[in-house]
């Protein structure tokens, strides 16, 4: 959401990462002047996913753009609005699918019945807005809420890639040449 809104080129946000950007804009904006349908409803499970609420998101900053008449990579007025609308959308989401298995994990005995523990790692941990609103979620069912400093919450990406080179220097794992694999930088 962050590269589609173009926030490298908002003033404020110009050498921040995409998560923190959104957050940063979403603390003055209007979470109310957009809603988004939340992903999932009609399923059942513990999953997450937010590939429909990106679809949903593109969708609103299109017709955002074509409204104010600006081309795709300008700055939108209502950018903040957009921010604390999505960042919004994905705290409830994270919420309730975090919920549901909170109650799955009671229901078939899986915590301790004291002293039960949510942890939350990697970047989402890192945003404020969501990280409270999992402290409520915690509080409302006597769970601790555990989450690294947020200097410590990094994109899950960087985890991978640092797992990688862990395992190049213990030689564990690691191909000795790339011929024959496909790859894209971006």
């Amino acid at each position: 959401v962050a590269r589609r809104l173009s926030l490298r080129k908002h003033p404020e946000c110009h050498s921040m990462a995409g998560g923190k950007a959104i957050e940063h804009l979403a603390q003055t904006g209007n979470q109310e002047l957009l809603t988004f349908r939340l992903p999932m409803q009609q399923y059942r499970n513990c999953d997450f996913s937010f590939s429909g609420l990106q679809n949903l998101v593109n969708n609103a900053i299109v017709q955002k753009e074509k409204e104010e008449g600006i081309q795709e990579g300008e700055i939108l007025s209502c950018v903040k609005d957009v921010a604390a609308a999505v960042q919004h959308a994905v705290a409830v989401h994270i919420i309730q699918r975090t919920y549901r298995a909170m109650l799955f994990c009671i229901k078939n005995s899986i915590l301790p019945t004291k002293n039960a523990t949510l942890v939350v790692s990697g970047g989402v941990a890192s945003n404020q807005y969501i990280r409270k609103a999992l402290q409520n979620l915690a509080d409302a069912n006597a769970f601790a809420l555990l989450c690294p400093p947020p200097k410590l919450c990094t994109d899950n990406g960087v985890m991978i890639a640092w797992n990688g080179v862990e395992r190049l220097r213990a030689g564990l794992g690691v191909l000795h040449s790339t011929a024959g694999i496909r790859y894209e930088p971006r």
